[in-house]
């Protein structure tokens, strides 16, 4: 008897290396599908088939394919939530233009440089053709960021977090980043961006200085009222 419980033990512990192993292949191809196309355009069935598994996988591990979307997309949000929080340790303690200026170096680390393609492919998808799952990349990945962020801005402007111009700074701040990520647009005009650790750098110092400059410029004009 022992013998046969053993055997069916074994047998159990293979069938659920198997089904993590085909769940894994799973999350993996869909992250690489939906970064490239979106939610919409790609199929349960496509998925399956470049991952080696049954059309009922998706069902079977993740319930359907928003399941499975929801799944992929979360992983991207852990990123965005671990960026900010690891930004803020990096400025724990220090003034906030300080914390500003670190904020940056760090955010475009993990925008510009190499490893996070997917990540952020797959949140401009969401940004442009929300699904069901838009509310947790919301609340869970941009609002503490851009709360963060707020109360860096305010306190520079030395006013309120909720006086209109904070947002705008803090709106102006990100996208300056977001320029350089690589686009056609941008080759074309002839501002490529090579992610090397010195050019990161020297973005990162330029887009602090040009940012402390404008706020502290929208500042002066607050207080000159």
């Amino acid at each position: 008897m022992k013998g046969h419980a053993k055997g069916r033990t074994a047998a159990a512990r293979g069938v659920n290396r198997a089904d993590d192993a085909t769940r894994d292949r799973l999350l993996k191809v869909a992250e690489r599908l939906f970064a490239d196309r979106g939610f919409r355009k790609v199929t349960i069935r496509e998925v399956c088939r470049a991952a080696h598994a049954n059309v009922a996988a998706v069902n079977y591990h993740f319930g359907d394919k928003l399941g499975l979307y929801r799944e992929v997309l979360q992983a991207a949000i852990d990123v965005m939530r671990a960026t900010t929080e690891t930004a803020r340790q990096a400025g724990a303690g220090q003034p906030a233009e300080e914390q500003l200026r670190r904020w940056i170096a760090i955010f475009n680390q993990r925008l510009l440089g190499s490893g996070h393609d997917s990540v952020h492919k797959l949140i401009h998808h969401e940004m442009h053709d929300p699904t069901p799952a838009f509310d947790a990349l919301v609340e869970q990945g941009v609002r503490p960021r851009v709360e963060y962020l707020s109360t860096l801005v305010a306190e520079i402007l030395r006013c309120p977090v909720s006086d209109p111009r904070v947002l705008r700074c803090v709106a102006s701040v990100h996208a300056q980043s977001l320029a350089y990520v690589p686009n056609p647009i941008a080759s074309r005009l002839g501002f490529p961006f090579t992610p090397t650790s010195a050019r990161l750098d020297e973005v990162a110092e330029h887009i602090a200085e040009f940012s402390l400059g404008g706020i502290h410029a929208v500042g002066r004009a607050v207080h000159a009222r």
